[in-house]
């Protein structure tokens, strides 16, 4: 979510691999975008596949996850409870399914994720990349099949618009950062956990960093000019942004705030946390 961006991040991309199935959960709305994508890798027919994000707890959603079993694990992109909140469910649906995310909270009959959990299964090969910074515990999954690689890239990049970087678990150091890693990833489609499939990961991870940018420059001028109160900074920086749509501004500004390592006056001020992206 930010800005005038309301289009696609970069070029959509055509298809994607056969071995790559979308289930889009029905929870549409403005920070879920048409739903939250659950993605099934199955490298081939009646191999065991690998679920990533089960989505909310929508007992037809979490059967039509099921119905495609047998399913290896469940990986988790990160803790929000629109990618989470069916985990539970679907753990028991799939008969104990092992549910894996960084965050201990979110893990489901196996041990959290790191860096160096080996998480290749039935000709898929996959390597947990660290992405923090729309959450501290924001992680994409680089996933390859024969000569073909999608990275899969839960709120981090999204198939359209941007993400909220959701202060405080969220970080925007760390999520440029992120986007510079993600940047590197040219030519391999991103498989985002709202909205289309995109083209070309390295390319959204560019375009997303260019706004931000262009953001964090707008902010530092309004300081500049004294402006240092969240809700001040978002009616002058996201005048153009609906304003049903302020109040998840108004945590990207708190984090470009504090990345900028200026006091927000209003620090208590805002809506609650942020829980759908």
């Amino acid at each position: 979510m930010g800005g005038r961006v309301t289009g696609a991040a970069g070029a959509l991309a055509d298809e994607v691999p056969g071995w790559v199935t979308l289930l889009r959960a029905p929870n549409p709305g403005p920070m879920t975008l048409d739903g939250t994508n659950t993605w099934v890798l199955r490298a081939a027919p009646g191999e065991p596949a690998v679920v990533v994000d089960p989505g909310p707890a929508d007992e037809a959603h979490l059967a039509a996850i099921a119905a495609h079993g047998p399913v290896a694990a469940v990986l988790i992109t990160h803790g929000h409870p629109d990618h989470t909140e069916g985990s539970a469910r679907l753990h028991e649906l799939l008969d104990g399914a092992p549910v894996r995310a960084v965050d201990p909270a979110h893990t489901v009959g196996a041990e959290p994720l790191t860096a160096d959990t080996p998480l290749d299964a039935a000709g898929l090969s996959l390597r947990l990349v660290p992405t923090p910074g729309h959450t501290a515990d924001s992680v994409c999954f680089l996933v390859g099949h024969g000569d073909e690689r999608v990275v899969l890239t839960g709120d981090t990049i999204l198939g359209r618009g941007t993400t909220v970087v959701a202060h405080p678990d969220g970080h925007l150091g760390d999520y440029l950062a992120s986007l510079e890693l993600l940047s590197a990833y040219r030519g391999i489609p991103a498989l985002p956990g709202h909205g289309p499939a995109l083209a070309d990961c390295g390319a959204a991870a560019d375009f997303y960093l260019a706004h931000r940018r262009a953001r964090l420059d707008q902010v530092r001028q309004v300081v500049a000019e004294g402006v240092t109160s969240a809700p001040e900074v978002v009616a002058r920086v996201y005048a153009d942004v609906d304003r049903s749509l302020w109040w998840a501004a108004e945590w990207s500004v708190r984090a470009q705030l504090a990345h900028l390592g200026v006091e927000d006056r209003e620090s208590g001020a805002g809506a609650g946390g942020l829980e759908q992206t």
